[in-house]
């Protein structure tokens, strides 16, 4: 290739790290993260243009181009198809599965690299050396990670914390096993080294994930995320591609940022998340004495009685939950809150960073049903505004509400910041039952003279009180 195609290729690696960069900006604000996503897509559009047309230049070390053409053509519509089927509350489990994808497809591209070399009898480089061990062990771990998280969100894999007095001990010979791997490897190690290297990486990650509760996977998820950043830009280490290099340095900072926001939006330490097994302990009986003190009764109401109580109120405050996107009820939310704000209520829904099963899991399920960006509040902005609150509707939510955050010492909870919930003037809960949420323990605010419980799924529940409000107007 001639040194002014060269540039030419560069300028559109360029442009399209540019790209990746403005996208991800936009991503911050939801208002613009449609916008940001188109962004991202046409920056890689370009970088996978100029590299499919680079195949084709004389001097190109390769001439796959149709067989890599093929490949993307078939990828695509595997992904469209999927995307368009795909419910929004299986979303969490679709972006375990495309996360893993990238990770095993870089762990995959840096065990061909060091095959290739290791047959061809060329010693590898330091920098092609390590970039391709990193590469396939980050990748392996992001790959058996997420089809593990995967299995969690989808039920096919209990979502409590999976652990056994063993657990410690083999995470930690097979981590041991993996750096002496490494080292053997560096020393001249050969193929079959190498891809006991990627066995041991594969077997490390799913034993990672599966000690980890389901109500800790957007830690988890985004932690991955930031390891399938890191195993591409290794990669683009070893195929010498600015674009892979940028994309997943960029997708690897991100992600770790994101983790540790999510770690503080929990007041605890990653380590805590990965290997203190939170979510495997006994649950607690609901209403069950505290100690030494008398068993506990919840108040039940009626969808017609909390449809009154609602038709005589100016301010509301709604939190969602797991269980709004488990009965797939984001839309009657929606409805029930435009019926009110008609009648002059003051809506507002408060966004526990980790509510849901992902990074933004509520803000996806209330996007998708067209809830106005402007009534949707984070933990810090909504907090001072419970006390004002004449009803807090508790949709599906159980531990980011617990007032055992911050009074229990002994709760597994305490220090976490929740939503304010139990300040509101009124309280209504709708729950299939009293059964403590992930963390197992009881809960309460349930048995506060404020809260009303409405039992049932929040899909009818929120039905039931939408058609309660239309009899009171009636």
């Amino acid at each position: 290739m001639t040194s002014a195609v060269t540039a030419v290729f560069q300028l559109a690696y360029l442009a399209a790290a540019v790209l990746f960069i403005v996208g991800l900006k936009f991503l911050s604000h939801p208002a613009r993260a449609r916008n940001g996503n188109l962004l991202a897509v046409l920056g890689m559009a370009i970088a996978t243009t100029a590299t499919l047309v680079a195949l084709w230049m004389p001097g190109a070390h390769t001439r796959n181009g149709a067989l890599i053409l093929g490949g993307i053509v078939l990828g695509g519509a595997v992904g469209a198809f999927a995307a368009r089927r795909v419910a929004i509350t299986d979303m969490p489990q679709m972006v375990a599965l495309l996360n893993g994808a990238g990770g095993g497809s870089a762990a995959l591209i840096s065990t061909v690299e060091f095959l290739h070399t290791a047959w061809s009898g060329v010693r590898p480089g330091a920098t092609a050396a390590v970039s391709t061990m990193f590469g396939c062990v980050i990748g392996a771990i992001s790959l058996s990670g997420s089809i593990v998280a995967f299995g969690k969100l989808q039920g096919l894999i209990s979502e409590r914390a999976i652990t056994s007095p063993l657990q410690k001990l083999v995470n930690g010979l097979l981590f041991a096993g993996l750096l002496a791997i490494i080292a053997v490897i560096a020393m001249g190690g050969g193929a079959t080294w190498f891809l006991g290297l990627l066995a041991a990486a594969l077997a490390f990650g799913a034993l990672m994930v599966i000690p980890i509760g389901g109500a800790d996977m957007p830690v988890v998820i985004s932690l991955l995320n930031s390891f399938t950043g890191l195993a591409v830009a290794a990669t683009g280490f070893a195929l010498t591609n600015n674009a892979l290099i940028i994309s997943g340095t960029l997708v690897g900072a991100s992600g770790t940022l994101l983790t540790l926001m999510m770690c503080k939006a929990m007041n605890r330490s990653l380590t805590n998340v990965l290997f203190a097994g939170v979510g495997a302990g006994p649950v607690a009986a609901p209403g069950a004495a505290g100690a030494g003190g008398p068993a506990r009764s919840a108040h039940e109401i009626t969808a017609e009685d909390a449809g009154v109580l609602l038709s005589n109120i100016q301010t509301l405050i709604i939190i969602p939950g797991y269980g709004m996107a488990v009965a797939q009820a984001q839309h009657v939310v929606r409805e029930l809150a435009d019926m009110l704000a008609q009648k002059g209520v003051d809506v507002k829904y408060a966004v526990h960073p980790v509510a849901g099963r992902m990074p933004g899991h509520m803000n996806v399920l209330l996007a998708e049903a067209n809830v106005p960006y402007d009534q949707l509040y984070d933990l810090e902005q909504i907090n001072p505004e419970f006390e004002h609150a004449d009803v807090a509707l508790v949709i599906g939510a159980n531990d980011v509400v617990n007032p055992a955050a911050r009074t229990d010492r002994s709760s597994p909870i305490y220090g976490m910041p929740i939503l304010d919930a139990d300040k509101a003037k009124h309280v209504i809960v709708i729950k299939r039952s009293l059964n403590p949420g992930f963390a197992g323990i009881d809960n309460a605010l349930y048995y506060d003279p404020r809260t009303y419980m409405l039992f049932g799924d929040a899909k009818g529940a929120v039905a039931k009180l939408v058609e309660a409000l239309k009899a009171a107007a009636a």
